[in-house]
């Protein structure tokens, strides 16, 4: 919902605030003029919408409050206000939202303000003024059946709903909150019924709509069901991923999915503000989940998704405020944790974040991802002997491997490389291509580690005909075939590859170093010096700068590879 003010609009909207301003106080010389930039009503507003442009949502709702006091009749800054208030989890939005009629998300907030004070009467009034078009249109006819059910009429409800379950683009999500409806009215049959809907005609299943179809399935006498559908889809869906085993199981069938009818709002915004996520619309979708956070604290699947779209925005500090709200028990806490260590990682709080992946690993014994989590992190931090340890403990943890673990055993052996222990590296390597044996990082990486080594080149050479053919326009992986290539002492085809690298990649010190190579041994003295020194002024890793030098020097020996 980000508007953009016109160009007739901003002038006058510039005035009024200058005016309001001006009534504030701000000094002036004496002779009618300014003598300093703007305060007040427009500077507020200003650094208002600078804020929201930078996500920072607390100085967005500070300072668009602060215009507002300055100027409380004007439109636009109280729209402003509003959204921040919004974004913010201010309690402001409320009076905010009672002034604006005609903004639909305000008239959610007071609808929702309305449920939770019983007002289920005046709660559907609003839902059924919303606009029939939009987003609106899409979240409307289940926030008119939460309200029946609200008044206690399940009938009504999933009347309202029946027509939009059995045909419809958004058949799947409707028959989910038919479910829920009948789930919490126990109806277990109607439940099943409606959640077998939603798992038909979804063909992408969420988390949660896999943790709530498992608990109504279990409800209504599906045990073995119900687990199964949890233990096939607990590899796939990372949010699920650490609830493993019998008591991961427990947690997730341990309630139902909503207790009370305003949380069924909370469900139903919560369910399109996931789906304007992935359609980019970031800024909306936050409202949504901050909507839904009104009515229901401590919702762990909105908490998680709000902590996302701010750290997309870089907001990692408030991201993390977020994750606080995760309430310990929830079977959602191994993923809030798992973030937690993320956002710590990205605000270079490593040791926070390795200490928080060490408990989670403790606290789940049977899932490996706190530890594949932990190898990751050492391995950003160069600490490669601490990162194989950490890889070591989660691969102990998979029991059978499957073809989705390969990035596990890749990434320990690039751990294992590293640190200097080649053979087991090695077996990593082969390990992830049996298990997906089309993995061009894989293929990229082993193959290029033999080239380097002056082992198995053919294989070598083969390995990365097919790395590029999976990535054309990969600049790496075209390097490692020309490097292979000018090992294999064809330097026409060496040229024509190392090119197509510099072409994708020019700022890549070592791929300028390697064309460099390949023109020298292809007689070509000048445009190799002008590589060489293009690789040294792009900064060479540690240790090849001399080597860089001397070249320049000395040129390559005829006819030998400058590398074993």
């Amino acid at each position: 919902m980000r508007k953009t003010l016109s160009v007739r609009r901003l002038p006058m909207l510039a005035l009024a605030l200058l005016a309001a301003c001006a009534a504030s106080g701000s000094s002036d010389d004496g002779a009618g003029g300014l003598t300093e930039a703007p305060r007040g009503a427009f500077g507020s507003y200003l650094v208002g919408r600078m804020a929201i442009s930078e996500s920072d949502t607390r100085m967005a709702a500070d300072s668009l409050l602060a215009a507002l006091r300055e100027a409380p009749e004007e439109p636009e800054v109280l729209t402003r206000a509003f959204i921040a208030t919004v974004l913010d989890g201010r309690a402001d939005a409320l009076r905010l939202a009672r002034r604006l009629p005609d903004n639909a998300i305000a008239q959610l907030l007071v609808a929702g303000a309305d449920a939770q004070a019983g007002r289920w009467d005046r709660a559907e009034q609003r839902f059924r003024a919303l606009p029939r078009q939009g987003a609106t249109q899409v979240l409307q006819p289940m926030l008119v059946a939460w309200a029946q059910q609200g008044r206690g009429q399940t009938d009504a409800a999933l009347a309202t709903l029946r027509p939009l379950t059995e045909a419809g683009r958004l058949r799947g999500l409707h028959a989910l909150h038919a479910a829920m409806i009948a789930d919490l009215a126990s109806r277990p049959r109607d439940a099943e019924r409606y959640i077998r809907i939603a798992l038909t005609e979804t063909e992408q299943p969420t988390a949660r709509l896999i943790q709530v179809a498992a608990g109504i399935l279990a409800r209504a006498g599906r045990d073995a069901e119900a687990i199964r559908l949890l233990d096939q889809n607990l590899r796939s869906q990372d949010d699920l991923a650490l609830e493993s085993g019998e008591e991961g199981r427990r947690r997730l069938l341990a309630s139902q999915p909503v207790a009370a009818p305003v949380e069924g709002i909370a469900e139903a915004e919560l369910a399109l503000a996931a789906a304007l996520r992935g359609q980019a619309a970031p800024e909306f979708s936050l409202l949504l989940t901050r909507l839904a956070l009104r009515l229901r604290p401590g919702f762990a699947p909105a908490l998680l998704l709000a902590a996302d779209a701010l750290a997309q925005e870089d907001q990692h500090a408030a991201a993390l405020a977020l994750l606080d709200d995760v309430p310990e028990g929830d079977a959602m806490a191994g993923a809030a944790a798992l973030r937690r260590a993320t956002y710590l990682e990205r605000l270079n709080r490593q040791d926070e974040a390795a200490t928080v992946l060490r408990r989670l690993a403790v606290a789940r014994p049977i899932a490996w991802q706190p530890l594949a989590r932990l190898g990751d992190l050492e391995r950003a931090r160069s600490r490669w002997v601490e990162a194989v340890e950490a890889y070591d403990g989660a691969i102990s943890r998979i029991a059978t491997a499957q073809s989705q673990d390969w990035p596990i055993f890749y990434a320990r052996g690039i751990a294992q490389e590293r640190a200097g222990r080649w053979p087991r590296a090695e077996a990593d390597f082969r390990r992830a291509l049996e298990l997906s044996p089309e993995q061009p990082f894989v293929l990229n990486y082993l193959g290029y580690s033999w080239v380097e080594q002056g082992l198995n080149l053919a294989e070598a050479r083969s390995m990365l005909e097919r790395a590029v053919a999976l990535r054309p326009n990969d600049g790496n992986i075209a390097d490692s075939l020309g490097w292979a290539l000018f090992k294999l002492g064809d330097m026409p085809g060496a040229i024509r590859w190392l090119e197509r690298a510099v072409e994708i990649e020019s700022r890549s010190s070592v791929i300028n170093d390697h064309l460099g190579d390949a023109y020298w041994m292809a007689g070509r003295r000048r445009e190799a010096e002008f590589q060489w020194r293009r690789a040294l002024a792009l900064g060479p890793e540690q240790g090849e700068g001399p080597r860089i030098e001397a070249k320049l020097r000395d040129g390559l020996p005829a006819g030998t590879p400058p590398r074993p």
